[in-house]
């Protein structure tokens, strides 16, 4: 049994929240200033979807390669270098003249995010504990809650939508030269043993893994939760503009709750998981993703659709920490490392596919589809999971560890974009 980690030391502590804001900011100014970065650059709305394709390359390929990058330069550089490297796409976001230019930015961006996601999440594993580890994941979505503000107020006064993301890229830049001045503080907090999560059992065939059912309902799974949290949250200021009459600045104001009922959630929910169990909070806050679902896609005035957005988000915060947390119960803990794996790429696939598959379909139809999409795609995530759970090879073994998930990449994100969003 791994002994607890020591307490962090407050300043890396306090670092590593800011270091997820800032991984969410930018997804959540996305959604708002799309709007504006398609009017500018007289494109259509599906061209999102090259967007967000080119953000989820740049961080899948990051997030794997982190790992060989930690051993050779410490975590302290890679979180300074990837903090940089985000604040220059970002800058380049505000300055691109083409759409051509951002979509390579967004690259940038992702292969920025990504490493500083995976950087953080192996030094936590080990350093900060479940407690802190649960908390950075909250924080992600206070980023993303705050990214819609950040460009609602800059539109609002009169500004363009390049000055969201230069206000970001200079906070990101802030943020980046904090990392290079505590660099040889994150290497002496860094613990010699990360207490990442058991590697699967020696001698088990990948193929023995990838025939199990579990494994592939679990990762479709993942796909379809980030789907639906990222795609609520990126057409959302669409459908309240443009689908039932709001102000741009009330709005974005209500795209920031949705994100901020993630995060509220997040906090709360981990709270209720460990005194009632996973499973039942997991099977409660699924059938509320569809609940908010039907909300947003009823016919009706614009609160009863912002009312939607606040159920789906709070609904959704702990189902990718209880679905991560349970894996082992699904497919056994000799597969779980393995299904995590597949389960987080699945996640950003999911992140980037779905959301502008929607956007093609919205541009060719209505704003007003996005509702039915979303109940779509919430019964089908609760018809998988309770497939899926049928069909589990592992059994419970008590209370979940939460070292386990703690040791994988992030989430919720979208795409993060979003991604976790993410």
């Amino acid at each position: 049994m791994s002994t607890a980690p020591a307490r962090p030391r407050a300043a890396l502590l306090l670092l590593a929240y800011l270091a997820f804001v800032s991984l969410g900011l930018p997804d959540g100014l996305l959604g708002v200033g799309w709007p504006s970065i398609r009017g500018d650059f007289d494109v259509p709305t599906e061209a999102v979807g090259l967007v967000l394709t080119a953000g989820t390359v740049g961080y899948l390929t990051s997030s794997v390669l982190a790992g060989f990058t930690l051993a050779r330069v410490g975590v302290g550089a890679l979180l300074a270098g990837s903090t940089l490297l985000a604040s220059l796409a970002l800058t380049g976001y505000a300055l691109s003249p083409v759409l051509a230019v951002l979509v390579g930015c967004a690259l940038l961006l992702g292969l920025g995010s990504g490493a500083v996601d995976s950087g953080l999440n192996a030094y936590a594993a080990g350093a900060f504990g479940p407690r802190h580890m649960n908390w950075l994941h909250a924080f992600f979505g206070l980023g993303v809650a705050i990214g819609p503000l950040i460009m609602t107020g800059a539109l609002s006064a009169g500004l363009t939508w390049r000055w969201g993301y230069g206000i970001v890229a200079a906070a990101q830049l802030a943020l980046a030269t904090a990392f290079a001045l505590t660099v040889r503080a994150w290497q002496r907090g860094r613990p010699a043993t990360t207490g990442a999560a058991t590697a699967p059992a020696v001698g088990v065939p990948i193929r023995a893994t990838l025939r199990l059912p579990a494994v592939w309902s679990g990762t479709l799974a993942f796909a379809l939760y980030v789907a639906i949290e990222v795609s609520a949250g990126l057409w959302a200021f669409l459908l309240l503009t443009e689908g039932r009459g709001l102000s741009a600045a009330v709005a974005g104001g209500c795209v920031s709750a949705y994100w901020g009922s993630l995060f509220v959630g997040r906090v709360v929910q981990g709270v209720v998981a460990e005194r009632l169990g996973a499973t039942l909070v997991l099977r409660v806050s699924l059938v509320g993703m569809a609940v908010g679902a039907g909300l947003i896609a009823a016919p009706g005035p614009a609160a009863l659709a912002v009312l939607g957005l606040v159920v789906v988000g709070f609904a959704a915060a702990p189902v990718f920490p209880l679905l991560t947390l349970t894996t082992a119960e699904r497919v056994g803990a000799a597969h779980a490392d393995r299904a995590i794996g597949l389960q987080i790429g699945a996640a950003g696939i999911g992140a980037a596919l779905v959301p502008a598959g929607l956007g093609v379909l919205i541009g060719n139809t209505s704003v007003q589809v996005l509702g039915s999409a979303l109940v779509v795609l919430a019964l089908a995530l609760i018809a998988l999971y309770e497939w899926g759970a049928r069909r589990s090879t592992g059994r419970p073994t008590g209370p979940p560890v939460p070292a386990q998930p703690a040791g994988q990449g992030q989430t919720s994100g979208p795409v993060r974009p979003v991604v976790e969003g993410r």
